[in-house]
C-alpha cells in the first residue's frame, strides 16, 4: 500500500492550543519562542482512502511555526524547519509529501526542500485551481451571474495560483481584471493572456476601487491580513477566498447578507477516509492542495508534480482529470468553516433582486 504524507502548520497560536491544551493560558510571544523550538511532530495517522483503483495511507505532519512566524523568521530557518518535517515525513514510510498552507510560500515554493528530501514533493497548487475554478464557476451561476457577462477579477493574479487561474478563466469570460502590488508583473500576465486567448485584461493595483465593481471575484494572496472588508463588496458578488489566513474579513458574512463568500478548493475524499485529526472540516472533506498529494500517491506517480511558482494549464488538466479517475469531487460550499446549501445561495440572490429592484 502507498504511502503519504502531508505538512501542516498552525495558523496562528490559537491553533497551537488546539493540539496542547496547557498552551491556552500563555501569551502568544512566549507561546512563539517555544514552539520554534521544537522539533516537527506527527499530528495524526490518515486511513482509509480508497478509490476504484487503489488504497492509501498518510500521515500529518505539523511544522511548528505559526504563520506570522513563517513570515517574519529567516527564511534559511523556517527553510530548515520544513526540510525536518519532511525527513520526519521520510522516516515515517511516507513516499511522497505535500506542503500546506506556508510551507509552499516559504522561499522558493518548494523547490529547496525537494532538493534536501529523498522523496518527491508538491504543493498542491495545480489541484488547488482546479477545484477553486469550479466552485466558483459553480457558485456565480447559482447567484445568476453568466460569465460572458460577468465582471471577474483576480487579486492576487501574478501568484502561482493566481496566474494561473486568470489564464482558465480568461478563455470563459470577457471582463477580466487583475489585481496586485506589482504592476510591472501584471502588465507582463496581461500581455501573456492577450497572446494565448485574446483577452485584453485589465490591470489594477487598487484593490477596493476594482472590488466595488466585480460580480465574480477570486482572492488568493500571501497577505497575513484581511484584505476585503464588508463595504467593499456590490449586491450580489460572488467570492471565492483560496487564501489561508483568509483575504476576506468575517465582518462580510456578519453585516452583508447580500453577497456569497465561498471557501475554494476543498474536495470530497473517496472512501472511508479518517484523518484522525480536526482542521475544521466535516468528516471525509479536505483541502484540495492536500487531496493533490493523495491523488499521486493513489495514481502511484511518485513525482514531484507541482513545485515552485509556475503552474502550466496541462498541470492543472491533468491533475483534475487524475482526481476524477479516483473519486475525489466538489465538496459542495462552505462560507467560514460552515457549509452553504444551493437553497441559502438561492435565498441570497432573491434579498439582491429585492435590493436593486
Amino acid at each position: 500500500m502507498k504511502n503519504f504524507a502531508f505538512i501542516l502548520h498552525p495558523l496562528d497560536c490559537n491553533d497551537v492550543a488546539r493540539k496542547f491544551n496547557f498552551t491556552r493560558f500563555m501569551p502568544d510571544t512566549l507561546i512563539e519562542k517555544t514552539i520554534r523550538l521544537l522539533p516537527p511532530i506527527k499530528i495524526s495517522s490518515i486511513t482509509g482512502i480508497r478509490s476504484p483503483e487503489s488504497e492509501i495511507e498518510g500521515t500529518f505532519v505539523s511544522c511548528l511555526l505559526t504563520a506570522k512566524q513563517m513570515i517574519e523568521l529567516p527564511q534559511s530557518f523556517v527553510l530548515n524547519k520544513i526540510i525536518q518535517a519532511g525527513r520526519l515525513a521520510e522516516k515515517m514510510g511516507a513516499e511522497v509529501v505535500g506542503l500546506g498552507a506556508f510551507t509552499k510560500v516559504v522561499g522558493d515554493a518548494g523547490i529547496t526542500v525537494a532538493k534536501n528530501l529523498n522523496i518527491p514533493v508538491t504543493t498542491g497548487n495545480s489541484y488547488t485551481v482546479a477545484i477553486a475554478l469550479e466552485g466558483a464557476k459553480k457558485a456565480a451561476q447559482l447567484m445568476g451571474h453568466d460569465l460572458k457577462r460577468a465582471r471577474v477579477t483576480i487579486i492576487g493574479a501574478t501568484g502561482a495560483i493566481g496566474s494561473v487561474c486568470a489564464l482558465f478563466l480568461a478563455r470563459d469570460v470577457k471582463n477580466l481584471t487583475l489585481v496586485g502590488r506589482n504592476e510591472a508583473k501584471l502588465h507582463l500576465l496581461a500581455d501573456r493572456i492577450m497572446y494565448e486567448t485574446g483577452l485584453a485584461a485589465e490591470v489594477s493595483s487598487n484593490v477596493k476601487a476594482t472590488l466595488r465593481k466585480s460580480d465574480l471575484v477570486i482572492t488568493v494572496t500571501s497577505s497575513m491580513d484581511t484584505i476585503i472588508q464588508a463595504e467593499d463588496l456590490k449586491p450580489g458578488a460572488v467570492v471565492c477566498d483560496v487564501a489561508r489566513p483568509r483575504d476576506v474579513s468575517r465582518k462580510v458574512i456578519e453585516e452583508r447578507d447580500d453577497v456569497l463568500v465561498i471557501e475554494g478548493g476543498i474536495v470530497e475524499v473517496p472512501g472511508d477516509v479518517n484523518f484522525n485529526f480536526n482542521f475544521g472540516f466535516p468528516p471525509k472533506t479536505a483541502y484540495a492542495c492536500m487531496a493533490e498529494t493523495m491523488i499521486l500517491a493513489l495514481e502511484g506517480k511518485m513525482e514531484s508534480y507541482t513545485l515552485g511558482r509556475e503552474l502550466t494549464l496541462k498541470q492543472v488538466e491533468d491533475i483534475y482529470q487524475l482526481g476524477k479517475k479516483h473519486g475525489f469531487k466538489l465538496a459542495g460550499f462552505r462560507s467560514f468553516e460552515k457549509p452553504i446549501s444551493e437553497e441559502e445561495i438561492n435565498t441570497i440572490k432573491q434579498r439582491v433582486r429585492i435590493k436593486v429592484s
